[in-house]
């Protein structure tokens, strides 16, 4: 089971119009904080330092931001859970962990935060949140 792609606007237009919609950054915490994230993007790291493994409990704990309030609903499993990573492969995966766990409408920006490498090997030239001018922040 994979995770619906969207592209940076079309995330942003779901977040407008369902209240119910959540923004996870699943990126590291270094990258969440020092390369910026999404305005309205909640943090839960799916692989961060420093062992850089998948987080064993990314599950639960997405589990528990639903559930919490960022939702104004009891049942989470038909909450959209929009998911960004820095170019939109990691959060196929994350997206996949969701799937497989029980939540029925899992999303991930296919193009992530800050896009592929162009050929001179740098992000944010090609696609990305930031690229489409999107809300976004830095610590």
């Amino acid at each position: 089971m994979r995770p619906e792609p969207l592209t940076p606007k079309q995330a942003w237009q779901l977040l407008q119009e369902d209240p119910r919609a959540v923004l996870v950054d699943i990126r590291s915490t270094m990258e969440f904080l020092f390369v910026g994230h999404p305005a309205s993007a909640v943090h839960v790291a799916w692989i961060d330092e420093p062992e850089w493994t998948v987080n064993p409990h990314f599950v639960t704990d997405v589990r528990k931001l639903m559930l919490g309030g960022a939702t104004a609903h009891g049942d989470i499993s038909g909450a959209p859970v929009i998911l960004i990573c820095r170019s939109g492969k990691r959060s196929i995966d994350a997206g996949s962990a969701l799937l497989e766990s029980g939540f029925s409408n899992v999303h991930h920006v296919d193009e992530g935060f800050e896009g592929d490498l162009d050929d001179k090997h740098h992000r944010g030239s090609l696609g990305g949140w930031r690229f489409h001018g999107l809300p976004w922040e830095q610590c």
